[in-house]
């Protein structure tokens, strides 16, 4: 099983870990298990958590034993099998989509079907007629097919209007013909596509006529659902190694002329008559709707990472001792202890946290954005976009930022893939780029906030300011605080982190009225793209702003579910995540007139006094994430603190440790030494791992015989020939006689090998080690001139001979 350990001794280091994690428990002002509960929804929906949690790691086709030793095929192959073996614990316990994905999650690797439920069935769900989802919606949720979403190409990304793909309408047949023009616009990074999916939804541009009417979505099938190979016109496969993601199969596909039913195009929001009459969404965002979803869902998916992330983190520093904080210690003092480590790790828990709030509030804005939809009112739609879009790339790239943080905090043992966190580094990154790479999506957001404030500024009554942007409309003040009780007042930090909002959004609008008075008459992208940096960081201030808001709503709404010691503990979170963004803002607001310098110093000390606050609690406050050992996979995040035991353990599962001397090593290495015969001899000897000696011991004799044997034969060649010139046969002429010679010396030299050959295979297949095949001959004999010589060669390879460097 994967977490059991087998091989590792007893160590008093070792088990002071033990007894380290559970103190750093019992020093804890509360109990995590009701900051589960507010997590998770509840008790019940907590211990309904748990049980599925338990399903999943006690499936044997779910372990995680051999995750980190799997080549890339061999990942995508156990990936593969435990994306069925979940579809299958779906339907046997009736798993509802809450419950699905609570098991999803529990799933260590990448599934290959995860674009088929996170971006197909969503876009069907979203952008189909009602018609259609009847046709396809069941087909995809009993995977009858297999879909994926496919709009980024070799040559454009978040470009959408840029996309090349074409589907051109034919009003004779009634049919869509998808093609890629160019080697550019070959779809690519979709993951599903490589290998697994049968049908995807296409973006192309729709063409009816001489007359482009920019992207559109298609479902298109590419494989034969009996067969599984591509159909006709459709090239399509993986696009090979990547950073992460290695069981997904992220590929590429092109099309040429292929032809679809009118019906295909999803047509909920614009359609094509049968005579090719195009009618326009009443809003060109609508097809947004399926980005929107999976934006709101990867804050939460950014959420389990960073915790995940940050419970390895505190419970290896909680357990680690590095040295002594004072001479006259007589210990060395935890890692957690550290103030550089408390200052790294602390903002992140509380911003694992702050995402986890954001999460679920996005979701719900999602719902409440789709029910509008559906009564033709779009009012929502462009503030949920901004906002979306802004959170997408601020909780990226604090996630990716944060994992790897914590991986440096673990220090040399942060390095290893046992730890974890090196996996899911590489797992999440990827999230900073797809479905829109970061900066363009702040820059999306910026584009929001300008509006918005253009409409506050100038009362412009077309536009209605949302409640969330209202300080857009409030004059700034300076705000009076005095001690560190004032300022951590969720009150006091709201209006601090308000104004660096405004002010970066004031910044960013003086700079482009500055740009646009320059460059009178410019292009407005040229503009834009010179305060691009100011834009950026508005978003990022702005976006900054609604994590805490979220957070502090959700303290708000849990106040009478949480006890005193609890609640305080949270909001000691709380405003560690703004006081740790206040810092990088505090010379803005001092240059803005908002704070004093002194006001600014006090935002530092009181960041160390919440640091302090927060200290015991900071294992009890991860715990409360309630992660398995199972989908955690660290040996330094282990929840019973045996971590120098697990990298012990695990370290012996390595390949490379199942013998004591790589056989590779005894083939080739040992080549290189100029020790001699008496060296290797030796080495054998008391290496013989494979037990090989015993049994080249027992052929030694035949095969050295053989061996000089044929060599003695090509030495005494030029002898025999002359006997043969001296004493030749009559009418037997010399060629013949020449001619002869060879054969047998042929005959000999094939005997020596063929037996040879037959002992190695025979030595290789009982010691169970297939590295050594026919291959070896094939490379000795494209390396050597004649079978002897390829043979004396094998002999000093294998050790059969006493002195391997004299043949």
């Amino acid at each position: 099983r994967s977490h059991s350990l087998t091989h590792a001794p007893n160590v008093l280091m070792a088990e002071m870990t033990t007894k380290d994690l559970a103190a750093e428990r019992g020093r804890a002002s509360f109990q995590c298990e009701t900051i589960a509960e507010l997590l998770y929804g509840g008790k019940k929906a907590l211990a309904d958590r748990r049980a599925v949690q338990a399903v999943v790691a006690k499936d044997p086709v779910m372990r995680t034993d051999d995750y980190y030793f799997a080549t890339r095929t061999q990942k995508y192959e156990r990936a593969l099998e435990k994306t069925v073996r979940f579809a299958e614990l779906v339907r046997e316990h009736g798993w509802a989509w809450d419950k699905a994905l609570i098991a999803k999650r529990e799933v260590r690797e990448q599934m290959p079907l995860g674009l088929h439920w996170a971006m197909f069935i969503p876009t069907l769900e979203g952008q189909a007629t009602q018609e259609q989802k009847q046709k396809w919606l069941p087909l995809a949720q009993t995977l009858q097919i297999v879909g994926t979403y496919a709009q980024t190409e070799l040559g454009h990304g978040t470009f959408l209007r840029g996309l090349e793909t074409t589907a051109t309408f034919d009003t004779t047949t009634q049919e869509f013909i998808i093609h890629s023009p160019t080697l550019t616009s070959t779809k690519w990074w979709p993951g599903t596509l490589g290998k697994t999916a049968t049908h995807c939804v296409v973006m192309a541009q729709l063409v009816i006529g001489d007359t482009t009417y920019g992207p559109h979505a298609f479902i298109v099938q590419i494989r034969d659902l009996a067969t599984h190979l591509p159909l006709k016109g459709v090239q399509v496969g993986d696009i090979g190694p990547k950073f992460g993601y290695a069981s997904m199969d992220n590929g590429f596909l092109r099309f040429t002329h292929v032809r679809i039913p009118h019906e295909n195009m999803l047509a909920r929001f614009a359609q094509v008559s049968p005579e090719g009459t195009y009618s326009k969404p009443i809003n060109t965002k609508l097809s947004y709707g399926t980005m929107i979803f999976v934006r709101s869902h990867m804050i939460s998916d950014a959420a389990f990472h960073l915790k995940a992330a940050t419970t390895i983190a505190v419970r290896y520093a909680a357990v680690r001792r590095q040295s002594k904080l004072d001479e006259t210690d007589t210990m060395e003092a935890q890692v957690l202890d550290y103030k550089m480590q408390q200052t790294t790790l602390f903002p992140l828990v509380a911003t694992a946290y702050a995402l986890h709030f954001a999460g679920s509030i996005t979701q719900q804005l999602y719902k409440d954005l789709q029910k509008e939809l559906a009564g033709k009112n779009t009012a929502t739609l462009a503030y949920t976009h901004g906002i979306t879009s802004g959170l997408k790339a601020l909780c990226s790239a604090v996630t990716s930022d944060g994992i790897e943080a914590c991986r440096k905090c673990c220090g040399g043992h942060g390095f290893s893939l046992f730890s974890g966190l090196p996996d899911l580094y590489v797992d999440y990154t990827p999230a900073c780029t797809y479905e829109g790479e970061n900066t363009v999506m702040l820059l999306q957001c910026a584009r929001y906030l300008v509006k918005m404030w253009t409409a506050a500024s100038k009362d412009d009554t077309s536009s209605t300011v949302p409640s969330e942007l209202g300080y857009f409309e409030k004059e700034l003040i300076q705000l009076q605080f005095e001690s560190i009780d004032d300022l951590t007042s969720t009150g006091c930090l709201r209006l601090l982190l308000q104004a660096s909002a405004f002010l970066a959004m004031q910044k960013a609008v003086k700079r482009l009225d500055s740009e646009r008075s320059k460059r009178t008459g410019g292009k407005p992208g040229v503009v834009w793209n010179a305060c691009a940096r100011e834009l950026s960081a508005a978003a990022v201030a702005h976006c900054q702003l609604a994590l805490f808001e979220y957070f502090a709503q959700a303290l708000e709404q849990s106040h009478e579910a949480l006890s005193a010691s609890e609640q305080s503990a949270l909001e000691q979170l709380c405003a560690v995540l703004a006081l740790h963004d206040l810092q990088s803002h505090s010379s803005t607001l001092v240059i803005g007139g908002v704070i004093t310098r002194e006001q600014a110093s006090l935002v530092t000390q009181a960041f160390d006094f919440m640091l302090e606050q927060i200290r015991p609690n900071a294992v009890a406050l991860v715990d409360a994430f309630d992660l398995t050992d199972h989908v955690l996979n660290s040996a330094l995040g282990r929840k019973d603190g045996k971590v120098y035991e697990a990298l012990y353990d695990m370290a012996h599962r390595e390949p490379l440790n199942q013998a004591e001397v790589c056989l590779n090593y005894e083939l080739n290495f040992v080549l290189l030494s100029s020790a001699g015969s008496t060296y290797c001899d030796y080495n054998i000897r008391q290496n013989d791992s494979f037990g090989l000696h015993e049994l080249r011991k027992q052929r030694n004799s035949f095969l050295t015989v053989l061996c000089l044997a044929c060599i003695s034969f090509h030495s005494l060649l030029p002898f025999i020939s002359f006997l043969v010139l001296l004493f030749r046969i009559p009418f037997f002429p010399f060629f013949l006689s020449f001619f002869f010679l060879l054969i047998l010396c042929f005959v000999i030299d094939s005997f020596a090998l063929v037996c040879s050959g037959c002992g190695r295979i025979q030595e290789a297949s009982s010691t169970s080690h297939e590295s050594i095949t026919l291959d070896v001959f094939k490379q000795a004999l494209a390396q050597n001139s004649s079978p002897c010589t390829c043979y004396c060669s094998l002999i000093s390879q294998s050790y059969v001979c006493s002195t391997p460097t004299k043949h």
